[in-house]
């Protein structure tokens, strides 16, 4: 009840913080209503040359875009600005006075700042999968539902370790700068379902499936949004995919918290 006391707390000075300067808050919300609309177009534009893409129709395809979307707009609006002040709290010393307070400093730098503007695009997100959805004309079960928001968990989960870990860098060079470089690079990556990288002649083959390796089984950022996808739109048929985001998702998170334990017995304050 103590954490959620704070998380609530959190959530409301994120909220009056926005008010303070509501022009800003309505340029972040015009701005990812252009970013959303430019992609929703973009892709409309190539299924009107073709049916599939690999296996992926149309509303397929936008269900998946439409989860990409969901994870990734609740990570930046979640964890995406804690973890850049983390590496600034870092450089400047201020990370003493979360050291300090009497609460779990990984939840306290994670959390302690939220972007509520990003809750417009969970909003579009979710729009456009029920319209996919609604589109595909196929019965959605409870438990596809369930198992959904499940894997949508792990995929936030797993993005969040990404982004703690590297933020944690912070302590032994004393100023990252490539935490936002990062994240979109990852993040192009995770716009496009794993079969997309398969190759159809020898070259492009070779390159998609070290594409498809790398980034489904060392980083699968491929794998924890693709999952989710094809679990709402019921085409899920390989459960070892599901085990391997579970099992990645779980052994990142472990490994992300032990980093930043070790980390912090690195951090000297601002006295030095």
């Amino acid at each position: 009840m103590f954490y959620l006391r704070l998380l609530t707390l959190f959530a409301r000075n994120a909220i009056i913080r926005e008010l303070m300067f509501p022009g800003n808050f309505l340029i972040q919300i015009v701005t990812r209503l252009f970013w959303f609309f430019a992609r929703v177009a973009l892709f409309q534009l190539i299924y009107m040359e073709v049916d599939h893409i690999r296996e992926w129709s149309r509303d397929q395809y936008f269900a998946f875009m439409a989860t990409g979307m969901l994870i990734n707009s609740l990570v930046e609006a979640f964890f995406m600005p804690n973890c850049a002040a983390f590496c600034e709290n870092i450089r400047t010393g201020k990370l003493d006075f979360a050291l300090t307070r009497p609460v779990d400093t990984q939840f306290l730098v994670s959390l302690q700042r939220m972007n509520p503007a990003m809750i417009s695009q969970v909003l579009l997100a979710g729009a456009l999968l029920l319209i996919s959805l609604y589109r595909l004309g196929r019965p959605v079960e409870l438990s596809q539902v369930l198992a959904y928001l499940f894997y949508v968990a792990l995929a936030v989960v797993f993005f969040y370790s990404l982004m703690i870990t590297l933020a944690c860098t912070s302590i032994w060079f004393g100023r990252n700068q490539g935490l936002y470089d990062f994240w979109f690079y990852i993040t192009i990556f995770a716009q496009y379902p794993r079969s997309i990288y398969d190759g159809t002649d020898a070259s492009r083959f070779e390159a998609g499936e070290a594409l498809q390796v790398v980034f489904s089984w060392v980083i699968p950022i491929l794998l924890v949004v693709t999952i989710p996808a094809q679990t709402i739109i019921g085409t899920a048929t390989n459960p070892r995919f599901a085990l391997a985001a579970l099992c990645s998702t779980a052994l990142g998170a472990l490994l992300a918290r032990s980093i930043f334990r070790w980390s912090l017995n690195s951090y000297r304050g601002a006295s030095s």
